[in-house]
């Protein structure tokens, strides 16, 4: 929806661009996509999980027992995942409602009240928030159908623009993407990577996602889904070569070609289904935050908060708390950026972070799975691409990339307090061995004066060590009403 229009914005619009530039963008795109996307989470990542659940925190579940410091890289990237997570439904969302402004019955009306887009976007957010007690199932019955109409709908388009030039498949070699990115004409520099990059934001997702989803479901349908993605973008590009000298074009600010390459009547379709794979979009990082605070929780790294199952699928879960606090943040980055554009600055930031930080969590599993020079060569290969996408990312910080920071140091810091609130908790518990509480107990149940049977006499404790007892419980044995 938005890496094209960010892409043309960077480069000073349409008349800006040549045959040299498009293919470079183009070629960058794909190996992005299928590096990042396809090798790394899809091959790699997704076959490995923790009782059937993915993402940052899941990962490290699995191999904390090699090290303490792992801690740094995990909290780091769920912080960066979650502060993510506020910008997805923004910039998917308003991004598709900008849609409307491309229609011609409605341009007159947009021009006359530029904050209608806003108005209407906040209005599908707190809806889409609203409906999240219900569970993903009942959602998911209908988001699946809709899915699939969307990622065939972008096929179609894009075909219908290739049958114009189908040379822009000569974009398929990496060295167009590699040469134009060092090239004189790049006229955004290494920022160029940044925007590049949004076409991969929803890698991380889908591996958080897998416990909702399914393992199954991600293999089954990715290849239709990359197929899809990949003629529309190369669609896109045939477009712009052949617009690039257009004057109805070449002077309008901010141009979409996702929108602009389709005719009047197909974009009216384009934007009721770009708006409905917004919300979709959306939906799969909040139900990823979700996931992942949960896992915080299990790793007393956030506060214990309610957790609902609204779904009989397993897996499936709501946290009210953290879908109030998604809410009121999507819709304070709505008031402070206003439109798709800026967002998208903000944008994708963060999410290097977790992808670097990912990286190198799943290195540390690699090598100690046994597959070494495996492990050494995913590690460097996707730390060097990524680390050029923090790079070039890095240049949107003062454009808005300085919000999405200042999130994740606020998450960071709620995840460390919590950390060590809980060390030093644990660490002022008082136990009591066995010659200790035994004799009291055993007198207890031989008191036939006191009723032999209780309510809450079940005790839990986190205590790895089976031979002590709680302090607090052996009290609570003995408090109010003695539990025979």
């Amino acid at each position: 929806l938005y890496t094209a229009q960010t892409f043309l914005a960077g480069q000073g619009g349409l008349g800006s661009v040549n045959r040299e530039a498009v293919l470079g963008m183009l070629s960058l795109v794909f190996w992005s996509i299928t590096l990042i996307t396809t090798v790394k989470y899809v091959l790699i990542a997704m076959r490995i999980d923790n009782n059937g659940e993915g993402g940052i925190f899941a990962l490290y579940s699995l191999i904390r027992k090699y090290g303490a410091w792992l801690a740094i890289p995990a909290m780091l990237g769920g912080a960066a995942f979650l502060a993510d997570s506020v910008l997805t439904p923004a910039v998917s969302i308003s991004s598709a409602v900008e849609g409307l402004q491309t229609l011609p019955p409605l341009e007159g009306l947009f021009d006359e009240n530029p904050s209608l887009t806003l108005m209407i976007t906040v209005v599908i957010i707190v809806i889409l928030f609203s409906v999240q007690s219900r569970g993903t199932e009942s959602i998911g019955k209908v988001f699946g159908s809709m899915v699939l109409v969307w990622f065939g709908f972008l096929a179609i388009v894009g075909v219908t623009n290739l049958s114009n030039d189908w040379s822009v498949f000569e974009a398929l070699n990496p060295v167009y993407g590699i040469k134009f990115l060092f090239s004189p004409n790049n006229a955004a520099g290494i920022a160029l990577m940044g925007t590049v990059f949004l076409s991969t934001t929803g890698a991380e997702a889908l591996y958080s996602d897998m416990g909702h989803v399914g393992r199954g479901n991600i293999y089954f349908t990715w290849p239709f889904i990359k197929v899809a993605l990949v003629l529309n973008y190369f669609g896109q590009g045939a477009w712009m070569l052949a617009n690039s000298d257009n004057p109805q074009y070449t002077a309008m600010e901010s141009l979409n070609p996702f929108f602009q390459m389709m005719s009047p009547n197909v974009r009216y379709l384009a934007v009721i289904l770009s708006v409905s794979a917004g919300v979709i979009a959306s939906q799969a990082l909040i139900t990823g935050a979700f996931t992942m605070v949960s896992e915080a929780t299990r790793l007393n790294w956030m506060p214990h908060l309610q957790v609902r199952y609204p779904a009989r699928t397993r897996g499936q879960l709501y946290i009210p708390v953290v879908n109030g606090v998604l809410c009121v943040s999507t819709l304070a980055v709505l008031a402070i950026f206003k439109d798709s554009e800026h967002i998208s600055a903000a944008y994708g930031l963060a999410l290097t972070i977790t992808m670097i930080t990912t990286t190198v969590l799943l290195g540390v599993y690699l090598w100690h799975s046994g597959k070494r020079v495996g492990a050494i060569v995913f590690t460097v290969l996707f730390l060097a691409i990524q680390a050029m996408f923090f790079i070039a990312s890095m240049a949107k910080f003062l454009h808005g990339g300085w919000f999405t920071m200042l999130l994740t140091a606020a998450i960071l810091f709620v995840m460390y307090t919590w950390n060590e609130g809980t060390k030093l908790e644990r660490a002022q518990r008082r136990h009591m061995r066995p010659n200790d509480f035994l004799p009291a107990l055993d007198k207890l149940h031989s008191d036939f004066r006191i009723p032999y049977f209780a309510d809450n006499i079940v005790y839990l404790t986190s205590d790895s060590e089976t031979k002590r007892l709680d302090t607090d419980i052996f009290f609570s044995i003995f408090a109010d009403h003695p539990k025979r």
